[in-house]
């Protein structure tokens, strides 16, 4: 005897699914969310896989358990049924795309909390790669590690001090607004050369100066944490070295 058809069975199918959908970056209705093209490390994860499915095979109990205890007996048949549509559910979750966060605008960055600042504008800078030139990849992904280290110092940073006013600057608009800049220039001239530049190259140094200009940030955040450790190394070794 098989599984028969019924409302519960309809449902927990239903609920699994939309949690596939999800897992793949679908709507409600069946249409593609807009997506970054390279979802960032350490977003999402196994830990969400696990209970999308924990979820949807709890649901098939249910139903199941419903329909054998209400409508009718299940039997072997029925219960390998059940066992066979737990396993495609699983299946289809554990191997599903892993889900991606939606690009950010860059009115949006702007609009940013600080400390969600330098990932809100590293999505946005993923999500450019492909219209950008090759060459530019080596300084993007230097770009990628600066603002990752930025972002974990700007957790404790005070949103009114100066220097947050000079990341929101930099970070949040003079380079969504620079990469714009380059991006608005016919494909055909960025190889051109202009007064001894082509405006690749010119993408290619901006990106680097604004590089090196964040990482010169980050320097001058960790000085107070650097001090603080240098001043307690040395009491330290005065204490427990005299001893």
């Amino acid at each position: 005897m098989t599984l028969p058809p019924s409302g519960e069975t309809d449902q927990a199918v239903a609920a699994a699914r939309a949690a596939s959908d999800r897992m793949a970056g679908r709507d409600a209705t069946g249409g593609l969310i807009p997506l970054q093209r390279r979802p960032r490390r350490g977003r999402g994860g196994l830990a969400q896989r696990v209970a999308f499915i924990a979820a949807a095979n709890l649901i098939i109990l249910i139903a199941a358990g419903i329909v054998g205890g209400v409508v009718m007996p299940l039997g072997m048949f029925g219960a390998l049924a059940v066992m066979m549509l737990m396993a495609a559910v699983t299946l289809a979750i554990a191997f599903a795309p892993a889900p991606a966060t939606p690009v950010p605008t860059p009115e949006r960055i702007a609009r940013s909390e600080l400390k969600a600042l330098p990932m809100q504008t590293a999505r946005w800078l993923d999500a450019q790669r492909p219209a950008l030139p090759a060459p530019a990849v080596t300084v993007l992904d230097r770009l990628d590690q600066r603002l990752d280290t930025l972002g974990v110092q700007l957790a404790a940073l005070d949103e009114d001090s100066p220097a947050a006013a000079d990341v929101r600057r930099l970070v949040g608009e003079q380079l969504p607004d620079f990469v714009r800049d380059y991006q608005r220039v016919p494909a055909p001239l960025r190889g051109t050369s202009r007064n001894g530049r082509t405006p690749d190259q010119q993408l290619i140094d901006g990106l680097s100066v604004i590089e090196r200009e964040i990482g010169e940030m980050s320097t001058q955040l960790a000085q107070g944490d650097l001090d603080t450790l240098e001043t307690r190394s040395r009491f330290l070794e005065i204490k427990y070295q005299g001893e």
